[in-house]
């Protein structure tokens, strides 16, 4: 390739090199509930929802499906010549960012607020992405956003976060660790922001040290869009663009990555900007080299320049797509995803047999409020909650619907509505809640955060319409659309019934009414807190973890992390840890028994946690080292079996470094964190590291 032709791949937009058979390549994609923007794909739950499931086998088969579309999509696209943006086999998914504070809009779409939790959640989504042939990738992964980040969206263009070694290492990197040296992702996608003053498109200590040097990534890596741009047009750390694409490209940025700019032409002044770079000294041709053999080298294991026979993907047929075996997949997923935060007197499930139901609620009947409306414009078969209670129920059910308000706005005649109806059911389901066209990614949200949240409250009118509707003295079953917490104390104190459904899927109404109605056992459990107001919460741009998530918050939470009822009980019993005295390196094997006592089949969640005893080092109150969701039918008692590596028991220090120190360990088992046992009773234990 001559000079010219090596500038033209490194941008996102790859120009055709027809002399070498190269054809051009958009690499921008995205498939965060299923295959972006480009016609119709399944549509599977939102990627929080995914975690709430707590299941990475079902998360891997989500993304092996996905994939599956994407092949079926791309090959259709490229038969019809098409090779546009979001056309591509190259997928900025999955975002494993901490979700450290519930304002963030886009913290929907991680997989919530704990490390070891978002690596098995974010592994799994990589490998089900990438399959599992020796020679090929189905498509590529881009983890993201490396690193640190997590808003404000509004200033991520703009913001240098500060994080110390010990927060950098303890929380914000392991996820990116284990994509990389257990799940293999092939691409990792920057951050907008600076890290420590280093803006992370262009970071030294982040690309070459961690990144390529203790991690050993071996991919490519593409800064987000517009994240070079930002280098000096908003971080303001070099004059010139010619100087910031050197900057990236000399530090192992592998593409460019303009923003909005959808055309080749458009990529012009980018591909001079090199060539001026290279031509004034600030970067070299060699280096160039050295980043095109990574992009070139995806290509490659995408089978892009191999005969289409050769690639077992290419046979994927269009008829994959949103195929009735996925639909189901969606359906399971919505399911298992849904959590049950509370359930007094046992209200849940309802007879199908009630003679009338008031469905209630913005989001009773609104599609949009299952999916995130800004990666999938268009029309989608979404069923909605009141179209499958209708269904569900008896014949000689009456269901009565009214809206009652609308997401912000509220009309005397649809609360007029709403209390007509309430009052003449034996049972009110409410949904309320918010959707994306109040949270979600700068440039898609409009307002003056830009797809961030002011507070974690119901939206006011909503807010007023569950009192209003509470004073009718008719039991109440509050359901939740939402990405992130909701700060729903009336309703805790007030409502009997409170169900978080996230933004479920095309299937999400179907999933809601099967747990209604009880013909499914809800297990879904948070991946996220949920706080009882801000006051909890320290300053949004604060990327301290003192005070933040289950790991380090001191204060009482509305619903905690790990929380989520089922319509059985579980009982624990004969825990086991051996040896109790280890030392160093040693690996401790745990068992627990877990019985269903309770009236149905369901699901538990078994959750190991661990808390630390030195007092001379700063560690959190407790974190999640082990989960696993398992089956058991009535009266079935089953033997869960852990094992913890001595990372597992490590403490990171301030300089970031792993440590193993003499003391005693803390063990809990159950089926939520500590503290919040009578979810379901768990046991205690320790072993002492000597």
């Amino acid at each position: 390739m001559s000079l010219e032709e090596k500038i033209s791949q490194l941008m996102n937009m790859s120009a055709s090199i027809d002399r070498l058979g190269v054809p051009k390549y958009d690499w921008r994609n995205e498939c965060l509930q299923g295959v972006a923007f480009r016609g119709k794909s399944t549509l599977f739950p939102q990627a929080i929802a995914m975690a709430a499931t707590w299941n990475p086998n079902l998360v891997y088969k989500v993304a092996s499906a996905i994939s599956d579309e994407a092949r079926a999509k791309h090959h259709e696209f490229a038969r019809n010549g098409e090779r546009e943006r979001w056309q591509g086999l190259t997928f900025s998914c999955p975002s494993i960012n901490i979700f450290r504070d519930p304002r963030w809009g886009r913290g929907q779409e991680t997989f919530g607020e704990d490390p070891y939790l978002t690596s098995r959640i974010g592994m799994a989504f990589v490998k089900g992405l990438q399959g599992n042939h020796p020679n090929y990738l189905k498509v590529v992964a881009e983890a993201k956003h490396f690193a640190v980040h997590s808003g404000p969206e509004k200033h991520r263009h703009e913001i240098n976060v500060l994080a110390s070694k010990k927060d950098l290492y303890e929380t914000y990197l392991p996820a990116f660790k284990a994509c990389i040296q257990e799940g293999k992702v092939e691409g990792i996608m920057s951050a907008y922001n600076r890290l420590n003053g280093e803006p992370c498109c262009a970071s030294k200590s982040l690309v070459e040290d961690i990144l390529r040097g203790q991690l050993g990534f071996k991919g490519y890596f593409i800064g987000d869009g517009g994240a070079v741009t930002d280098i000096f047009k908003n971080h303001k750390i070099v004059n010139s663009l010619e100087e910031a694409v050197a900057m990236a490209i000399n530090v192992g940025c592998d593409i460019i990555n303009p923003m909005n700019l959808t055309t080749l032409a458009k990529t012009k002044r980018y591909r001079k900007a090199i060539e001026n770079a290279v031509n004034r000294g600030l970067t070299t041709e060699e280096i160039i080299n050295r980043n095109l053999k990574r992009t070139l080298t995806a290509r490659f294991k995408l089978g892009m320049f191999d005969p289409p026979e050769e690639v077992p993907y290419t046979k994927i047929p269009y008829s994959v797509v949103n195929c009735k075996k996925n639909q189901e997949l969606s359906l399971k997923t919505a399911r298992e995803s849904i959590v049950l935060l509370k359930n007094e007197n046992n209200l849940l499930p309802l007879s199908k047999d009630l003679k009338s139901i008031a469905v209630i609620g913005p989001n009773a009947n609104n599609p949009e409020a299952f999916y995130y409306i800004h990666y999938y414009p268009g029309k989608y078969n979404v069923i909605t909650p009141l179209e499958r209670i209708k269904t569900k129920v008896s014949s000689k059910t009456e269901v009565h619907y009214a809206k009652g308000c609308d997401l912000t706005e509220c009309s005397e005649f649809d609360l007029n509505q709403a209390i007509e109806i309430a009052n003449k059911a034996e049972v009110i389901i409410m949904v309320l809640g918010i959707t994306g066209r109040l949270e979600g990614e700068e440039g898609y949200v409009l307002g003056p955060e830009k797809g961030d949240r002011t507070d974690l409250n119901l939206p006011l009118v909503q807010e007023e319409l569950l009192k209003k509707l509470n004073e009718t003295g008719k039991p109440i079953v509050l359901v939740l659309t939402s990405g992130s917490a909701l700060s729903v104390n009336y309703a805790k104190e007030n409502i009997p019934a409170i169900i978080e459904a996230w933004y479920g899927g095309e299937k999400a109404g179907l999933a809601l009414a099967d747990i209604i109605f009880g013909d499914y056992n809800p297990a879904g459990r948070l991946p996220i807190t949920f706080y009882k107001s801000l006051d909890q919460l320290p300053n949004f741009q604060d990327y301290s973890m003192e005070n933040r998530t289950y790991r380090y918050m001191k204060k009482e939470p509305l619903f905690p992390f790990g929380h989520g009822l089922s319509y059985t009980k579980f009982k624990y019993s004969n825990l086991q840890i051996n040896p109790e005295k280890i030392r160093q390196d040693e690996v401790i094997n745990i068992k627990i028994d877990i019985e269903n006592i309770g009236d149905y089949p369901g699901d538990e969640v078994v959750q190991l946690y661990s808390s630390h005893s030195n007092p001379n080092i700063r560690t959190p109150i407790q974190e999640l080292k082990r989960f696993r969701r398992a089956h058991l039918q009535l009266n079935e008692k089953k033997k869960i079996s852990f094992e913890l590596k001595s990372s597992d028991y490590s403490i990171i220090n301030e300089d970031g470094l792993e440590m193993i120190v003499p003391e005693k360990v803390s063990i809990f088992v159950g089926g939520c964190q500590p503290g919040f046992e009578d979810d379901n009773n768990g046991i205690f234990g320790s072993f002492e590291v000597i």
